[in-house]
């Protein structure tokens, strides 16, 4: 089981960047693979990136491609989610979440409690 929890969202202008953490307890965190998701409020959630168990392997959305970077320490039990070039359009809650991966958020079984993420034009 692990324990995850965000931080690091807040109101930004578009064009700026914005670093989200993931801190999580549990000594089995290198054994999952974590995912970055958002939603906005009427929408379904939606992958943002996956990032594999070692931290090598990442998948993007085509949506945020080019613009984040995801990464994980497993020394440290922390995922990263590096947001550049922020457009209106990603203001949404983001969750990090650790599960067996793929892009359906079915195949996560933890959840943080989501962080804020706002950009204003």
């Amino acid at each position: 089981q692990v324990q995850l929890v965000e931080s690091g969202g807040g109101l930004v202008q578009a064009g700026d960047s914005l670093r989200l953490s993931c801190a999580a307890s549990g000594r089995t965190f290198s054994t999952y693979v974590m995912g970055w998701f958002r939603q906005v409020p009427g929408k379904a959630r939606e992958f943002v990136t996956i990032i594999s168990r070692s931290g090598v392997g990442a998948l993007y959305a085509d949506s945020v491609k080019g613009r984040f970077t995801g990464s994980r320490d497993n020394a440290k039990n922390t995922l990263t989610l590096e947001m550049n070039s922020l457009k209106t359009e990603d203001t949404a809650v983001y969750y990090c979440a650790a599960g067996s991966g793929g892009v359906d958020e079915k195949n996560y079984n933890y959840w943080g409690q989501g962080t804020q993420v706002t950009v204003s034009s």
